[in-house]
């Protein structure tokens, strides 16, 4: 029994770790197995191209402590390889710098010759994108039909009520169901935590 509540357990923390994984970034050692050094295999440039950064994304710089830095510098100062006033400064050794909005990233070495040697690297993040709002299209002119003039019975005659419809007494159009994405993934998720606990209450059970 104790280990039917085991597995229990791990299935409902299994469930509940695959939802919350979806928000977290992924992390990039920069580099590669070369880490951050002043003449990598592979251009740092070249390598961020092959990639694809998103907000909430980190980088990993490998190098030793003391012996290197990494500088987040201006677009002027990362092609001048100014070292001088940097927007932050990365110096712990093995460092991490997580991309809180989307647009590109310049990084240096604290080391100006090693800079102009090529050791520095540009990070374009993504964009987040938003699904669009579709709006009703508004009807045009031409589909307006006009409205029928009334005309005005002759004298002596008085209109019956058979004769003329009354718009009470028209049906009423049912209101139409819409499905939103945003509630539809919220009863997904409902649901399969739901299936996950009662399985955890079975197997308790048993």
């Amino acid at each position: 029994m104790g280990f039917q509540r085991f597995l229990g357990c791990v299935l409902t923390l299994t469930v509940l770790s695959c939802l919350i994984s979806s928000t977290r970034g992924y992390k990039f050692c920069v580099g590669g197995k070369d880490g951050w050094v002043v003449s990598p295999s592979e251009n740092y440039n070249h390598w961020a191209e092959r990639n694809r950064f998103q907000v909430n994304d980190t980088l990993l710089f490998k190098y030793k402590k003391g012996s290197d830095s990494v500088l987040l510098v201006t677009r002027e100062d990362y092609y001048s390889c100014n070292t001088k006033s940097p927007i932050q400064s990365l110096t712990e050794g093995d460092s991490t710098f997580t991309f809180d909005r989307s647009g590109p990233f310049f990084f240096i070495t604290g080391n100006a010759d090693n800079c102009n040697k090529g050791q520095k690297l540009i990070v374009v993040v993504m964009a987040v994108r938003h699904k669009p709002q579709h709006n009703p299209p508004s009807p045009s002119p031409s589909s307006i039909e006009p409205a029928t003039p009334l005309v005005s019975p002759p004298p002596g005659e008085s209109p019956t009520s058979g004769e003329a419809p009354s718009d009470l007494d028209a049906p009423v159009p049912a209101p139409s169901e819409k499905k939103s994405g945003a509630l539809g993934l919220v009863c997904s998720t409902w649901l399969i935590l739901g299936s996950s606990i009662w399985v955890s209450f079975v197997l308790v059970s048993v």
